[in-house]
C-alpha cells in the first residue's frame, strides 16, 4: 500500500518521537498485518421484477485506491431466510470487474439481499462485506411485499473525543438510527435532571441523520437530551456521567489545515507525556510528542498533501503510559474531493422514444468507463450509497446511514458530515489488540485467478505419480497442451488459471511402453480451490413485509417495472409467433427427443414415466442459466432444490432428497454446478422410478452433438469446467421492429448500461440510448480511474 499522506509538525512545546516504543511496535503491526479491502457494486436499479437482469459493477478498494490485492470476487443473492438463491464469480482487473444475475420467474415476491466480497476480506469481520438489500417482485406472488413507512428510530448522543469532563466545553453529536426512511425533521433540548424545566441547550436536525450541540459539564450534574420529530415521537437519551479527569480533543479545519485543541483537567504533570497519533487508512501518518507541563495546548496539522487527497483522518490521544484516552475522526478536504470530471459533448432529444447520445471527450488517462443512464422519479425520497459515500464513508463504517451519498454532493453540509463522523468510530483495528501485539488469523490468502484439484483413477483407483496429458480448450481459444504429474495420493492441481467460457478438458494417460492400461476408464474430477464463504452473520433487518393480499397496488415505480416486464413478455411472444411451416417439424422434435434418450440413457435409467429435457433440439432458453438446476426449478411437479452454505442446489423430490447422476455416474452437487448448461445434452427426471429411485440424471454432449471440429478429433475423456461468471449483455431496445411497435407505454428504468465503455476505432466514447415514454429525469452516471487512481465522476440529471 502506498503512502499518501504526510503530515510534519514543528511547534514548540511538540516534538517527534525518536526512538520505536510500545507505540511504535504497534504501528508496525497495524501496517504490516492490517491491510484490508472493502467493496462496492453499482447497481443498474434499486428495485427489480421476476425476469429482470441485475447488472452490477464492482470496485474493490484498499482504503482509497483500487485493490491489487485480489483478483477474484464473489457475488452471491440471498432471499431473507439466508438461503443462498444465486452466486456468481468475478474476474477482477484493476479492482474493477462486473457481472450479472438472471431473475427467473419462480423467485418469489420479497426482500432479498446481494452481498460481495472477495477471499481476502474474509480473515477480517465480515460486517465489513458489501451487503444491499434488493427488494424482488413477482406479480404471480400469493404474498405481496410491503414497505412500512412508519419507521421507528432510535437515537443516541456522542461527546467530541468520546469524553465528558468537568468544565470543560464539550460538542455533541446526536444521531438517529432507523432501517427505514427517517425523520424529515426532528430536535430537541438537554437539560439537567434536577432541573428538568430548564433547557441547557437546543438543537435542529442537521439532516435525517445528525444534529450537534455544545456544552459544560459539571461534576456530579446528569443530564439528558429529550429528542422530538415532526410527528411528536419523543426519546430520552442520557449524556455520558460527568468525569473529574481525563482530556478532551476538539478538531476543527480551515485552509491551512486541521486545527486542534487539547485540554485535560486533574492531568499530574499536565499533558507532559502525551502523545498524539493520526492514521488513516491503517497508516500512520501524523506523530508527536507533548513536552508541556500546562493543561492545554493547541496547533494545526497542515493538509498540503500531495494530490490534494481526500480522506479519513482518526487523531487518537495517548497518555504518558501510552494508553489511548481520546479518539477523533475528521474528514480531510472535504470542501475539495479528489476527483475530476469528464468533458461531455450531448445530443439530447426529450421527445418519447427518441434518440439520444453523448461523447466522452478522450482522455490518455483514462481507457474505459462505466455508465449508466436511467430514468428517476424527482418524488421518490432518495437513500442512496454512490461510489463517493462507499470511498470515504459507508465502506469503512457498518452503522445505518440515511442516504450517505449527501455528504458527498456540491451542495454537502459539512458540518452534518462532521457531526456523523464524531459519532462514529473506526473498526478496522483496535488500539488494545495493536498494542497487545495481536494479529488477525490469516485462514485466507488473496487468490490470483482460479485454481482446481483434480482427483485422478483408473478403473476407480487412485493412481499416484503418473504422467496425464491435459488438451484445454475454450469455444474461442486456442488448444493448449498442460502436461502434469499426479502426485502421491493421486491428485493434478491446475493453478492461477483464468478463464470465462466453458473450458473443456480432455485427459489421457502417457502410457510407458511396459504398461498395459489404457485411458478408457481414466476419470478426472476437478473441485475448485477458489470457493465462497457462507456468511455467519444475520442479514440487514428491513422495512419490507409481505402480507397476503395479492390485490394491493404496487407503488408507481414498481407498476412501471411490472409494466415493462409484460412489454418484455409481449415483445418474446411476439418474437415466438410459429409460422405454419414451422408447425410441420413439431413431430419431428418429439422424434428427435426419444432418440436422445435412446442414444444416452441405459437401461438402469430408462423408464415410461420419466420427464426429459432435450437441450439439444429444445429449451434453447436453459443457456441463460448458469446452472442446470437451477432453470430446472419450477418445471417439474414435485421437485424443489434448496441451497447449501457453498451455494450449491440440493434437489428433492416428494420431500425425499435425490439422486444426482453424471453421465449415469453418481455425483454431489459441486459437481453438477461445475457443467456449464452449454455442454449439457438431456436432463432425465425419475420419481422413485426404474432401479435408481428418486434420481436427477444429466448428460453431457458428445459425438455428433459437438462442433466439426471436435467431431474429427480423437475420442478422449471428458469434462468441462466452470469459470469466471460473464455477464449476460445489455440490449437497446430495437424500436424500429413490429414487435417493439406494438407496445403502448415505454417505461422502462434502465436506459444504458456499460460497464466498460472505450474508444470505437479511434473514435470518442459514446453513449447511445433511446428515451422510453417518460424520460424526462435521466440520471447519468460516469465512473472511471486513471493510471494513479484518481476517481473520474459524474453524476447529473438531464
Amino acid at each position: 500500500m502506498r503512502k499518501s499522506f504526510i503530515f510534519f509538525l514543528y511547534v514548540a512545546g511538540i516534538m517527534q518521537f525518536k526512538a520505536q516504543d510500545k507505540i511504535d511496535k504497534a504501528i508496525q503491526n497495524l501496517e504490516q498485518n492490517y491491510t484490508q479491502e472493502k467493496v462496492y457494486l453499482l447497481l443498474d436499479k434499486d428495485k427489480y421484477v421476476v425476469g429482470d437482469n441485475i447488472y452490477f459493477k464492482s470496485f474493490v478498494l484498499n482504503g482509497y485506491n483500487r485493490s491489487p490485492i485480489s483478483n477474484t470476487l464473489f457475488v452471491e443473492l440471498y432471499d431473507h431466510n439466508k438461503n443462498l438463491v444465486d452466486k456468481r464469480t468475478i474476474f477482477l482487473k484493476n479492482g474493477e470487474g462486473d457481472g450479472s444475475f438472471v431473475l427467473t420467474n419462480y423467485l418469489n415476491e420479497d426482500v432479498y439481499f446481494i452481498r460481495a466480497y472477495t477471499t481476502w476480506m474474509a480473515n477480517f469481520s465480515e460486517e465489513f462485506n458489501f451487503i444491499k438489500e434488493l427488494p424482488i417482485y413477482n406479480p404471480n406472488s400469493e404474498q405481496k411485499l410491503v414497505l412500512d413507512k412508519n419507521t421507528k428510530w432510535t437515537s443516541n448522543v456522542f461527546p467530541e473525543s468520546g469524553t465528558f469532563i468537568d468544565n470543560i466545553p464539550t460538542k455533541v453529536a446526536v444521531r438517529l438510527y432507523s432501517q427505514g426512511i427517517p425523520p424529515t425533521s426532528w430536535s430537541g433540548y438537554v437539560i439537567d435532571s434536577e432541573k428538568p424545566n430548564e433547557k441547557l441547550a437546543t438543537f435542529k436536525n442537521l439532516d435525517q441523520n445528525v444534529s450537534a450541540f455544545t456544552i459544560t459539564p459539571k461534576l456530579g450534574k446528569t443530564y439528558k437530551a429529550i429528542i422530538e420529530d415532526n410527528k411528536g415521537t419523543k426519546q430520552t437519551v442520557a449524556l455520558p456521567t460527568v468525569s473529574n479527569s481525563g482530556i478532551n480533543l476538539n478538531l476543527t479545519n480551515d485552509e491551512k489545515g486541521i486545527n486542534y485543541k487539547l485540554k485535560g483537567t486533574n492531568l499530574p504533570q499536565g499533558l507532559q507525556g502525551y502523545s498524539i497519533i493520526g492514521t488513516i487508512n491503517n497508516q500512520l501518518v501524523y506523530r508527536a510528542n507533548i513536552k508541556t507541563t500546562a493543561s492545554e495546548a493547541s496547533s494545526s496539522i497542515p493538509t498540503k498533501v500531495s494530490n490534494d487527497e481526500t480522506a479519513v483522518l482518526q487523531i487518537t490521544i495517548f497518555d504518558e503510559n501510552q494508553n489511548p484516552v481520546a479518539q477523533r475522526l475528521f474528514f480531510v478536504n472535504p470542501k475539495k474531493l479528489n476527483l475530476s470530471e469528464p468533458t461531455l459533448a450531448f445530443s439530447i432529444n426529450n421527445e418519447p422514444r427518441a434518440f439520444n447520445s453523448f461523447d466522452i471527450e478522450p482522455d490518455d488517462d483514462h481507457t474505459s468507463y462505466t455508465v449508466l443512464v436511467k430514468e428517476i422519479s424527482p418524488a421518490e425520497t432518495k437513500n442512496e450509497n454512490t461510489l463517493l459515500s462507499a470511498q470515504w464513508l459507508t465502506g469503512d463504517f457498518v452503522s445505518p446511514i440515511f442516504n450517505p451519498s449527501q455528504y458527498f454532493e456540491k451542495n454537502a453540509n459539512p458540518e452534518a458530515f462532521d457531526a456523523i463522523l464524531i459519532s462514529e468510530k473506526w473498526k478496522r483495528f483496535d488500539w488494545e489488540s495493536l498494542l497487545a501485539g495481536k494479529t488477525p488469523s490469516f485462514f485466507y490468502k488473496p487468490q490470483k485467478n482460479l485454481s482446481f484439484k483434480g482427483k485422478v483413477t483408473n478403473n476407480g483407483r487412485f493412481i499416484p505419480n503418473k504422467n496425464i496429458n491435459l488438451l484445454l480448450k475454450t469455444e474461442n481459444s486456442d488448444k493448449n497442451f498442460v502436461p502434469a504429474i499426479t502426485d502421491d495420493n493421486g491428485f493434478i492441481y491446475l493453478d492461477n488459471i483464468y478463464f470465462n467460457e466453458p473450458l473443456t478438458i480432455s485427459y489421457y494417460l502417457n502410457k510407458d511402453k511396459k504398461e498395459t492400461s489404457d485411458s478408457d476408464n481414466l476419470n478426472i474430477s476437478f473441485q475448485s480451490l477458489v470457493n465462497n464463504i457462507p456468511y455467519k452473520g444475520d442479514l440487514p433487518s428491513t422495512n419490507y413485509h409481505l402480507v397476503n393480499d395479492k390485490n394491493i397496488a404496487p407503488d408507481p415505480s414498481i407498476a412501471k417495472a411490472l409494466q415493462n416486464r409484460k412489454n418484455k413478455q409481449g415483445i418474446d411472444d411476439f418474437n415466438k409467433e410459429t409460422l405454419i411451416e414451422e408447425v410441420k417439424v413439431t413431430a419431428k422434435k418429439v422424434d428427435k427427443k426419444a432418440e436422445l434418450d435412446k442414444e444416452l440413457s441405459s437401461g438402469k435409467f430408462t423408464s415410461m414415466n420419466a420427464t426429459i429435457f432435450d437441450l439439444v433440439n429444445e429449451n434453447k432458453d436453459a443457456a441463460t442459466s448458469f446452472n442446470i438446476l437451477q432453470w430446472l426449478q419450477g418445471r417439474v411437479a414435485g421437485v424443489t432444490f434448496t441451497m447449501d452454505n457453498s451455494g450449491n442446489y440440493i434437489p428433492s423430490i416428494r420431500g425425499s432428497q435425490a439422486s444426482l447422476f453424471l453421465d449415469e455416474t453418481p455425483v454431489d452437487a459441486s459437481m453438477i454446478s461445475s457443467v456449464p448448461v452449454s455442454n449439457i445434452a438431456m436432463v432425465k427426471v425419475l420419481k422413485n422410478d426404474g432401479l435408481v429411485g428418486n434420481a436427477i440424471a444429466i448428460y453431457t454432449k458428445r459425438g455428433n452433438m459437438i462442433s466439426d471440429e471436435d467431431k474429427t478429433t480423437e475420442k478422449v475423456n471428458k469434462t468441462v469446467l466452470r469459470g469466471y461468471d460473464k455477464a449476460v449483455e445489455f440490449e437497446l431496445p430495437d424500436i424500429t421492429s413490429d414487435a417493439y411497435q406494438k407496445i403502448k407505454n415505454d417505461t422502462r428504468e434502465t436506459l444504458y448500461w456499460n460497464p466498460n465503455l472505450s474508444e470505437d476505432a479511434g473514435l470518442a466514447p459514446r453513449a447511445k440510448f433511446f428515451n422510453n415514454d417518460n424520460a424526462k429525469n435521466r440520471e447519468i452516471t460516469i465512473i472511471s480511474f486513471d493510471k494513479n487512481d484518481r476517481l473520474l465522476y459524474y453524476n447529473e440529471v438531464k
